[in-house]
């Protein structure tokens, strides 16, 4: 979500039994509650009923959630800090789902105030005159949140707000406090406000923050004006950046009341589930090569070849999963094959794509392609024994004796693969074991490359790689 996104977001349309005026709300017994009060009413009601506090949120249960669940519960502001690519964002957007899905506003008011507690002179002198005939509209949750990415241009005015020239050219004193145009901070009022990267504020963007955080009010070019918001301020932070050696003041550290550390998926099986629940597939995509794919990201963040400062992004999995699709979809139609399926050889496609996406260490340049490929290599060698191992694959190493071949390739379709094979002894339990239970001809043709290429990686079988992209196993 961009700046100002919110605001253009479309919420449905409020019941139509809701009060409309403040005294039918006060008659109805509404009783105002603040955000963070909001929040963790409805943090422990989902707790209590066992509900999904943070959905579409993977890797974090036992984590990060405890922790960023104490720091809702204490009412406190929060900055979640990582490496890029752990999810931060996402969590920051979920927080919205632990709002009330609607709340009362005087209908009209740009800082969403409560229609018990008016904060604006516009807004005093509209509850004085109209009392309990106040008009009341209501506001959707999805439309109190809201983010902004920091950069070095951003302003105070971007932020808290500035004189409007505009106001002041109509004829309104200068020192007149509605003369002001609000920033992001105040307009997201009684709502949730995320700053992502936060120590890219220049320093003197950071001090205006301050009192937005222990005050909770905001000033404007030495107005004397106190607007006591009502807000959650969360943030995101790469760890290097926010130390006393980097880009963030310490003051400004002082006042979020929580740090939370993200971390990438410390399991096989979650990588997996992210990639699955995240990639827009073209094509199908078997279960054993998107762990391929996991267990190559894993490696890839492991590697003495790669820097460890910069992180390698949960993106770069998920790009990867849909640029083997891609390569499965682009053999379909060029083939003519029915139902596209991705196999281990389209894997070779984001070696080149995705390079760009990790940083290398100095001493590495020029081999690039070249460690990856070999991260690539071991992948698929350690899926292979996660899933088959002790499996009889003789069925496999038959199909290819006594100097029989398969070739396969971008452009060869399963049915050939298939055709070249023949009957494979075992081949029913191996698909199965690969998550396969009832193959189409393309998920078997993909179970069967991919036991190829194994047993050609643990050196039992041979395997030529030809100038056109064709692959030759066996011979």
């Amino acid at each position: 979500m961009t700046p100002g996104t919110a605001a253009a977001l479309v919420a449905p349309r409020p019941p139509a039994d809701l009060p409309t005026t403040l005294g039918a709300l006060r008659a109805g017994g509404h009783r105002h509650a603040s955000v963070k009060d909001e929040l963790r009413r409805n943090l422990l009601a989902r707790m209590r009923a066992g509900q999904t506090r943070f959905p579409g949120v993977v890797g974090f249960d036992e984590t990060v959630l405890p922790e960023l669940e104490r720091a809702l519960l204490a009412g406190h502001d929060v900055v979640l800090l990582g490496e890029r690519g752990q999810g931060k964002t996402r969590l920051l957007r979920s927080l919205v789902g632990l709002l009330d899905e609607w709340t009362p506003v005087i209908a009209g008011s740009e800082l969403n105030e409560h229609p018990y507690a008016p904060l604006t002179a516009a807004s005093r002198r509209l509850a004085a005159e109209l009392g309990e005939d106040l008009p009341v509209s209501w506001l959707h949750r999805s439309l109190r949140y809201g983010e902004k990415l920091a950069t070095p241009d951003t302003s105070v005015g971007d932020l808290i707000g500035d004189v409007d020239p505009v106001k002041v050219a109509e004829g309104r004193a200068l020192g007149d406090p509605e003369t002001i145009h609000f920033g992001l901070v105040p307009r997201t009022n009684r709502g949730i406000f995320a700053i992502n990267e936060l120590p890219d504020l220049a320093e003197r963007i950071q001090v205006s923050l301050l009192n937005v955080l222990e005050e909770r009010d905001i000033q404007v070019r030495g107005y004397q004006l106190r607007l006591p918001l009502d807000l959650l301020l969360v943030a995101s932070a790469n760890p290097e950046d926010y130390t006393n050696r980097g880009r963030i003041i310490t003051p400004l550290k002082d006042r979020f009341g929580a740090e939370v550390r993200t971390h990438y998926p410390l399991e096989v099986a979650l990588e997996v589930e992210l990639v699955a629940q995240e990639a827009r597939l073209v094509a199908e995509v078997p279960e054993h090569l998107l762990e391929v794919l996991a267990r190559f990201t894993r490696g890839v963040r492991e590697s003495p070849s790669v820097d460890p400062a910069s992180g390698v992004s949960a993106r770069f999995s998920i790009a990867a999963a849909e640029t083997v699709a891609a390569a499965a979809l682009r053999r379909s139609a060029l083939t003519q094959e029915a139902e596209p399926v991705a196999r281990v050889g389209d894997l070779a496609t984001v070696l080149t794509v995705l390079g760009g996406k990790v940083e290398f260490e100095q001493g590495e340049e020029g081999r690039e392609v070249e460690v990856l490929a070999h991260l690539l290599r071991t992948a698929v060698a350690e899926t292979f024994r996660s899933r088959l191992a002790g499996a009889d694959l003789s069925g496999f190493t038959d199909a290819v004796a006594e100097g029989r071949t398969v070739e396969t390739g971008d452009l060869v379709p399963a049915t050939a693969l298939l055709q070249q094979v023949g009957a494979i002894s075992g081949l029913g339990r191996v698909l199965e074991r690969l998550g396969t239970a009832d193959p189409s001809p393309g998920q078997a043709a993909a179970g069967v490359e991919f036991v190829l290429e194994a047993l050609h990686l643990t050196r039992r079988l041979a395997k030529d790689e030809m100038p056109d992209g064709r692959t030759v196993y066996g011979g």
